[in-house]
């Protein structure tokens, strides 16, 4: 439940924030007297398509930790927490990298990495995962974390995500105002946008929002063969990779809160694969064996 309402606290935040700036800056009134103004609408999509994304990136450290109640270790309190510390400033290290916070939480198998920069990042790892796998397993596990910070997967996929809300928002007003002109083509006494419109844009956004969505999650597999080979790489040998991929295979894996579930180590596969932000694991297996 508090998962649900930071959810929807954030995003509301979020869009009043947008909605005022998008007032401020006068981009809302694309609708005019003489028609769809084109490029005051670019800028307004542009504005709540990469808007939003880039807010939400840069709080996405905050809130993975609100929301999962992952405590940062500040100073190791025993030997597990120790090694954790050590092992990811090795890593970070080879990987060119500033050290990242190192986190703890309390749930099933899943480990994460968030932060709006490389030099900026948060590593976190359950207290499933640390109780159900070998040390040499956690190890391949944080270095796939430690390589989509690396990668830059973070800022990658935001910016993924701004073009394709950008795009969203503009295509759906622009069908939206064609449908409405349709619909009121005998109607001259008519002024400003009618019922076509609202309804079109609500229907569009909500379409074109699944398209996007889809788009967006081919993105995120993509990133998460790269990290694979990543770990490999910072391993020397993709086998503690595989290793604690066919682990985690047998393990019922933790879900991740909505806003940081695509940071994930693992997520679904089967038949929801074109929404899923992981391709399945036997996949990565294949790929890191070839």
């Amino acid at each position: 439940m508090k998962r649900v309402i930071l959810f929807l606290a954030t995003n509301l935040a979020i869009m009043v924030v947008l909605g005022i700036s998008a007032s401020l800056l006068g981009v809302n009134k694309y609708l005019t007297s003489n028609g769809l103004n084109l490029g005051t609408l670019l800028a307004f999509s542009g504005l709540m398509g990469f808007g939003g994304a880039f807010i939400s990136l840069f709080l996405s450290k905050p809130i993975a930790k609100w929301s999962t109640g992952a405590q940062v270790i500040e100073q190791p309190s025993n030997s597990t927490e120790l090694w954790l510390m050590d092992t990811i400033a090795k890593q970070a290290q080879k990987a060119g990298i500033a050290m990242p916070e190192v986190a703890v939480y309390e749930g099933e198998p899943n480990a994460f990495a968030t932060g709006a920069t490389k030099n900026s990042s948060l590593v976190a790892v359950s207290t499933g995962l640390l109780t159900s796998m070998t040390r040499e397993e956690v190890e391949a596990v944080l270095a796939h974390e430690v390589a989509h910070i690396a990668n830059g997967d973070m800022v990658t996929l935001t910016l993924i995500q701004g073009v394709v809300n950008t795009f969203v928002t503009f295509l759906a007003r622009v069908v939206g105002y064609a449908v409405d002109q349709f619909l009121r083509k005998n109607d001259e006494q008519s002024s400003g946008p009618g019922i076509g419109y609202t309804v079109t844009v609500i229907i569009c956004d909500i379409l074109f929002g699944i398209l996007a969505s889809i788009i967006v999650m081919y993105f995120s597999r993509q990133r998460e063969y790269r990290a694979d080979r990543g770990a490999a790489q910072l391993l020397g040998t993709p086998r503690p990779m595989i290793a604690a991929l066919h682990r985690l295979g047998g393990l019922a894996q933790g879900d991740l809160p909505k806003n940081i579930a695509a940071s994930g180590i693992s997520g679904n596969g089967g038949l929801m694969y074109l929404f899923s932000s992981h391709p399945p694991i036997e996949n990565q297996i294949a790929a890191l064996q070839s």
